[in-house]
Formats: C-alpha cells, sequence, structure tokens
C-alpha cells in the first residue's frame, strides 16, 4: 500500500505538469496606435471562455487559455466609450451587451474576424480571418510551435477603410473618417452577394467585384462564403498570436513559416512555458503527451482497483 501511495505521489507533479497541454494559447496584442477592446464569442454547444471581452492599450497584450476542442471567433472592437448611465458602446464590431464582456453575443458588422475550431478533424485546429462580415481592423494570425502544411500565417494586414468603394464604407460620426467597410451583403442585402436563395451554393454563388477588392488587397482572408480553398488553414499542436495592426516585420509575407519575426510572449521561442513544473515536455506534441497521460491515468486506474481487494 506505501509502495501504491509513494508512487501517486511521485506521478502528481507529472500531472500537474501537463495540465496545460489540453489547453491552447491566444495571445492578442495590440500594435495599434489606439486602444482596441477585444471580443470573444464561443461557438454553439461549447463552453464560453471565463473572458469574453476586454480593453488592451497600445502596445499591450493579454493571453488567454481555451480548453481542448474549443470553437469560436476574436474580433476587435474600436471607437469605444461609456456614456453617463453606464452604456458601453462601440463604433465598430459592437456586440450589444452594453458592456466591455460581451457575455455570448457576436460583433455587429462590419468587422474582421478571427475565427478557430480547436482539435477538429484529424486532430487539426482549423482557423481563418474572415471579411464576410465586413473589414474594421487590421489583423494577422499567427501560429506558434504548430505543424502540418498549411500550418501559416493569415489575415489581413492592409488598412481597407480608406481604400474601401464610397459604397461600402462606414463613417464617424464626427469628422467623417472611414472606420470600417461593409460587405456587399450588408449593403445592398441581395442574394447574389450573401450567397442566399438560389446563390446559396459553390455553384451558384461566385466573386463578386466587392469581394474581389478584399480579396485582392487581402489573398488569404475569407472575401466571400464560399472562399474557402485560399482562406482556410490547420495546425497540430500549435498556439497562436493574434495581432491588431501587425507591424511590416509582422506582415503574412514575413511569417510563411509562422515561427519567424513574431513577438516574444510566453518565453519567446514558439514554445510554451509551464510554470512550476518539474519536468520540460516543451519538446513534445500534445498528441504525444495526451498518450502519456493516458497511460499514466490507466496505471493510476488500475493501482486503485487493486486497493479493492
Amino acid at each position: 500500500m506505501s509502495t501504491q501511495i509513494s508512487f501517486l505521489l511521485y506521478l502528481l507533479p507529472i500531472l500537474t505538469s501537463l495540465s496545460g497541454v489540453f489547453s491552447t494559447t491566444f495571445s492578442i496584442v495590440n500594435q495599434c496606435d489606439y486602444t482596441v477592446w477585444p471580443g470573444i464569442l464561443s461557438n454553439a454547444g461549447v463552453s464560453p471562455l471565463p473572458i469574453t471581452g476586454f480593453v488592451l492599450a497600445a502596445g499591450e497584450s493579454k493571453t488567454i487559455s481555451a480548453p481542448a476542442s474549443w470553437g469560436g471567433r476574436f474580433w476587435g472592437r474600436t471607437h469605444c466609450s461609456q456614456d453617463a448611465t453606464g452604456k458601453f458602446s462601440c463604433l465598430t464590431g459592437d456586440c450589444g451587451s452594453d458592456k466591455v464582456e460581451c457575455i455570448g453575443n457576436g460583433a455587429k458588422p462590419p468587422a474582421t474576424l478571427a475565427e478557430f475550431t480547436l482539435d477538429g478533424a484529424g486532430g487539426l485546429d482549423f482557423f481563418d480571418v474572415s471579411l464576410v462580415d465586413g473589414y474594421n481592423i487590421p489583423m494577422l494570425v499567427v501560429p506558434q510551435g504548430g505543424t502540418g502544411e498549411k500550418c501559416m500565417s493569415t489575415g489581413c494586414v492592409v488598412d481597407l477603410n480608406d481604400a474601401c468603394p464610397q459604397e461600402l464604407k462606414v463613417t464617424s460620426d464626427e469628422g467623417g473618417d472611414n472606420v470600417a467597410c461593409k460587405s456587399a451583403c450588408e449593403a445592398f442585402n441581395q442574394p447574389q452577394y450573401c450567397c442566399s436563395g438560389e446563390f446559396g451554393s459553390p455553384d451558384t454563388c461566385k466573386p463578386s467585384a466587392y469581394s474581389q477588392v478584399f480579396k485582392s488587397a487581402c489573398p488569404r482572408a475569407y472575401s466571400y462564403a464560399y472562399d474557402d480553398k485560399t482562406s482556410t488553414f490547420t495546425c497540430a499542436d500549435a498556439d497562436y498570436i493574434i495581432t491588431f495592426c501587425p507591424s511590416p516585420n509582422t506582415s503574412q509575407k514575413s511569417t510563411d513559416n509562422h515561427n519567424t519575426n513574431t513577438p516574444a510572449i510566453n518565453g519567446g521561442n514558439g514554445t510554451m512555458v509551464y510554470e512550476g513544473a518539474a519536468y520540460d515536455f516543451s519538446g513534445a506534441s500534445r498528441t504525444t503527451l495526451r498518450r502519456i497521460l493516458g497511460v499514466v491515468v490507466a496505471t493510476v486506474g488500475i493501482l486503485q482497483i487493486r486497493q479493492l481487494f
């Protein structure tokens, strides 16, 4: 019995160190010269993250952990303020919660979206940056430490607000500054732009002149509903850096290998640091570590069963 207890105590620090293996970290970085209020919405049927919205001043960053198999979206809200009654609202990307936290609400278009499905088919993370709901802020997603043929950065690093077609522009109340660019679907609400009705399939819904403006400026971002082939990316065992207003040295071109010229976060070498861990598993993949933990759990279970006899 004492031997079993000793073995369980030996396994405890290993289990503790592995607790972070089953989560994916998202490091949100604001390189804009203005404040951004990121919003987060979890997919239907997925438990929401503990935080659904926060403030990120210029130059600040925040790291958030998501559990295995989480899915959802991130976006940036801009031109936000609080009125005399305490009601919080944003000119772009507002989620309608009247608070900094979005609490289960999504972004009001137009908004640039970073979308994720973790641990999907084949154990891969699926992710994209979408302009299907329009555009409000430059955004870049860079995988850290992941593997796979399509494990590469994606996003829209160009400021499209000034280049936006006149009929799609959203301007501020004061001064008429261009603050966002609508999708053609939102602007005109016609089936051929919304890929709805008789245009609700890949065969019938084709790129429009408006979606091609987005695609030309941001070739890896979703420009319309069926823009899958060039806009969906996959990684195994990755963490992610999401940057608003990325600087030139974190552009898509310089991050094709997704571990080059990225901000130094959580150790700065593309691996995550598990504080307090007695064992270094940073070089192993999450898949390998899951198998290790499975063996450990099975061993502990056998020992517990033996105690009953």
